[in-house]
């Protein structure tokens, strides 16, 4: 099964993103992805819906 979501919390200089499959299930789980590494990180995945949460804070 491929990913076919991922959740990113952005963050100032380390993000943190999460992926699931079709069945729901974790097949990408990165707690740290320096922002420099960002871009490189969603260049590798398959066509999927990217979430991107933010707060004021």
């Amino acid at each position: 099964m491929s990913i076919v979501t991922v959740g990113i919390d952005l963050a100032k200089n380390v993000f943190a993103g999460h992926g699931v499959n079709e069945a729901g299930r974790a097949e990408l789980i990165r707690p740290a992805v320096p922002r420099e590494k960002l871009h490189e990180l969603i260049a590798s995945l398959p066509p999927c819906v990217i979430g991107m949460e933010a707060c004021s804070g």
